[in-house]
């Protein structure tokens, strides 16, 4: 868990011992956009999606969360701010939950736990950027192809295939498509024998092919 590397096993015991175990059943809300921003998760197993309502009504997915990763820190650095999305299990997860109490007694005790904060929000600059970018200057179908290799790399288990438990409307989600514009890439792919598509899942036969086929 890259937010506890660099501390001492005892300091990690502490941490943890303060924490709370939570599980999420598949599909369940973990946080509401505009809830009171007083916890942040730390993944143990399974996925979590990170997603927030458009003005016009929409569900937009702005990435999938999984183990060692954490879920809603950054809205804790605003001291009083409410959450700014969603955040919802994707299948059996399990995560520690954190008060902002301790969220903040490590950033001010552990410069490590600090580094994490910064690292994790030029992260997420540098990711947000991208999107902005392939969103203004790539055809929508290459963008399909790049959130799968995207989530064949979050998905893997060592060697192929590997399965991609989302759902095609879930999919266009976070590739800012439309379904059926999914839909008819996923075909194409599929035809090429790139994938195997299955009732609410993909299956990943070639990453590298899929790779390709996105650049």
């Amino acid at each position: 868990m890259e937010l506890l590397a660099d501390m001492s096993a005892e300091d990690r015991r502490q941490v943890l011992a303060s924490g709370r175990r939570r599980r999420f059943s598949p599909r369940e809300v973990v946080f509401h956009e505009g809830d009171p921003a007083d916890t942040f998760l730390l993944i143990d197993s399974g996925r979590v999606a990170v997603r927030a309502a458009t003005p016009m009504g929409d569900t937009v997915t702005f990435a999938v969360v999984g183990p060692g990763e954490t879920v809603g820190e950054l809205a804790l650095i605003d001291s009083g701010a409410r959450r700014s999305a969603s955040v919802m299990a994707l299948e059996a997860t399990e995560a520690w939950s954190f008060s902002a109490e301790t969220f903040h007694r490590l950033r001010r005790t552990n410069a490590g736990a600090d580094a994490f904060v910064l690292q994790t929000l030029a992260g997420q600059v540098r990711r947000l950027s991208g999107l902005l970018v392939e969103a203004l200057h790539l055809p929508v179908e290459t963008r399909v192809l790049r959130r799968l290799t995207d989530l064949e790399r979050q998905y893997r288990g060592g060697s192929s295939p590997t399965l991609i438990p989302l759902t095609q409307e879930e999919l266009a989600s976070l590739a800012g498509a439309s379904r059926a514009t999914v839909n008819k890439v996923l075909r194409t792919v599929a035809a090429d024998g790139l994938l195997e598509l299955r009732r609410g899942r993909v299956v990943v036969l070639d990453p590298a092919g899929l790779e390709r086929a996105g650049s």
